[in-house]
């Protein structure tokens, strides 16, 4: 089956095609997310200061690493985004084990991770039925990431944004942004390469797991915490 967008220009889609990229990517960032989760189990109940600044350093030049390496070798870039997913397990498993430690935690943590799955299924059934210049939304959605991180950084110093209004906040912005990913995905040529962007989708849905995990944490916590 062929579709035609005339959004910009004509532009004619296999949607076939389509549909199997989606499905390479899917589940590339499903097992990404099972090699997380084997990470988040290794990793240590707390991450001193220097270790997660190390860690955060290793993961950014990972993700600069695949674009490069997916080019030169697909196999090799997906054995690097395996390897980084793991070590973003690592660096959030303290925080994972946290929540576990709340009255409820493990309830918790399961329904962040399956309102995720859920809203990833949610969102790439909406940006194969929705058609608009994505592109733009897409601007606008990094322009609102910068500005949250902005408020993140100088509300931990004045503290004039609560914690359940930044998570919503955040949770929506990336909400955004894994539409934006999932529409780039369905315009993207069949033959390209499905580990950079099972990337960005991994992302996208880390992010609001986390920020899923503060928000349901957040009224588990303030119930029934072990630590009230």
């Amino acid at each position: 089956m062929r579709t035609i967008d005339a959004s910009d220009g004509i532009r004619i889609t296999d949607t076939r095609s389509s549909a199997t990229l989606l499905s390479k990517v899917l589940w590339i960032t499903t097992v990404g997310f099972v090699f997380t989760a084997i990470g988040a189990y290794l990793s240590p109940e707390i991450l001193g200061g220097i270790s997660y600044m190390f860690l955060f350093v290793v993961s950014l030049v990972m993700m600069f690493a695949i674009r490069a390496a997916t080019r030169r070798s697909p196999a090799l870039g997906l054995v690097m985004f395996y390897a980084f997913t793991m070590v973003m397990g690592v660096e959030v498993g303290p925080l994972i084990k946290m929540y576990l430690h709340l009255a409820n935690g493990t309830q918790i943590v399961f329904e962040a991770a399956m309102t995720t799955a859920v809203g990833m299924a949610v969102m790439a059934l909406i940006a194969q039925m929705v058609h608009f210049d994505y592109r733009r939304v897409a601007n606008y959605a990094i322009a609102a990431l910068f500005g949250l991180i902005i408020v993140g950084v100088l509300s931990a110093f004045f503290h004039f944004v609560s914690p359940g209004v930044y998570a919503w906040a955040g949770l929506a912005i990336f909400s955004v942004l894994l539409l934006v990913d999932f529409m780039r995905l369905r315009d993207t040529p069949a033959n390209s390469s499905p580990v950079f962007l099972a990337l960005s989708i991994y992302l996208d849905a880390l992010n609001i797991f986390l920020f899923l995990l503060q928000i349901f944490g957040n009224g588990g916590g303030r119930r029934d915490s072990k630590w009230s």
